[in-house]
């Protein structure tokens, strides 16, 4: 299902937000809108697989080192190689300040309310900020009140409904935005993971629901509906296309092919606009060169950079077991 969303979000941005960005620019014939909806499937994914993370970790630090090492290394160097190719391409419209630079090296830069370095990264601030709520309910609350979490959660998406001049801080870093999605992807996990039948869930999904088509239009209560049920039918074993070899490689790379598509793309098709190719061939190329350095920075960075890290926080928290051992028999 990455895989498939991360084709859409291609799809999208270098058809119609290209266009958006470059009017003046010779592009493909065709706009790709639903495209736009892909961050909705993102983050209830993310809602569904962060239970990955929780179900093995004893700490808030081991969470913290898992989405450090998950995150960061393909991000600093898809940043870093997205802003040598702008600056050698001298494409200035997609440039940001050095204050801004700095503060996307922290991966924090929404919360400042600074640009991206690339526009595609401010659905990170969302995730962090995802993260930041299901660490503090796994540890003050516990995974066995999850949904009744919920129900609260959802309340207060209610009253920024009916204020929305909340401190937008606090919408952020509660994800009020988003919150019916993620809430989506946990329900599906509890269910896959024999946790509830969907009968248990059925409330707070109805909950969720309710949520987006009181707040949202109906083209996004639509989305919603269709992911639910998707993710329904994955579960159920009638979605099994979507195992199909392309796609699962293609969900494999999509982080780091996500964090480098679209503004080395840009740079891409606007050069070969300027030599006078066919918006086809500009199209074609730039697939080709972000399928071509997501690979390479997901096989050379993100998985070998991750998995040192993991590997040196746990040898660090096995000297730590040791020395606490030793101390305690000593005493």
């Amino acid at each position: 299902m990455r895989g498939v969303g991360a084709l859409c979000v291609l799809v999208f941005h270098y058809s119609t937000r290209f266009h958006e960005l470059f009017p003046q620019a010779a592009h493909v014939p065709f706009s790709f809108p639903g495209g736009n909806y892909r961050v909705l499937l993102f983050f209830t994914i993310s809602g569904f697989a962060i239970f990955f993370t929780l179900d093995r970790i004893a700490s808030v630090a081991d969470f913290a080192v898992n989405r450090v090492a998950r995150l960061y290394p393909a991000y600093l160097v898809a940043m870093a190689l997205t802003l040598s190719i702008e600056y050698l391409a001298k494409a200035s419209q997609l440039l940001i300040g050095p204050g801004a630079i700095l503060a996307n090296i922290t991966m924090l830069q929404g919360f400042a309310f600074l640009p991206e370095v690339d526009g595609a990264y401010w659905t990170l601030t969302v995730e962090i900020a995802f993260y930041v709520c299901m660490i503090a309910m796994w540890k003050w609350v516990g995974m066995r009140w999850l949904e009744l979490m919920f129900i609260p959660w959802l309340a207060l998406r209610a009253i920024y409904g009916f204020w929305p001049d909340m401190p937008e801080r606090i919408v952020m870093i509660l994800v009020l935005r988003y919150v019916p999605f993620f809430i989506i992807g946990m329900l599906s996990y509890r269910v896959w993971a024999g946790q509830r039948r969907w009968r248990q869930q059925a409330l707070y999904a109805a909950l969720a629901l309710l949520s987006v088509a009181v707040m949202e239009s109906w083209d996004v209560t639509l989305v919603a509906c269709i992911l639910l049920a998707s993710f329904a039918a994955l579960i159920g074993g009638h979605l099994r296309w979507v195992a199909a070899r392309p796609l699962v490689w293609m969900g494999g790379i999509s982080y780091s092919f996500y964090l480098i598509h679209q503004h080395v793309g840009f740079v891409v098709m606007l050069k070969l606009a300027e030599l006078g190719f066919s918006p086809w061939i500009g199209f074609l190329t730039a697939f080709l060169v972000a399928l071509t350095l997501g690979t390479v920075i997901n096989r050379i960075v993100e998985r070998p950079a991750g998995e040192a890290i993991l590997n040196w926080w746990r040898r660090r928290r096995r000297k730590g077991v040791a020395l606490a051992e030793a101390t305690a028999r000593s005493a």
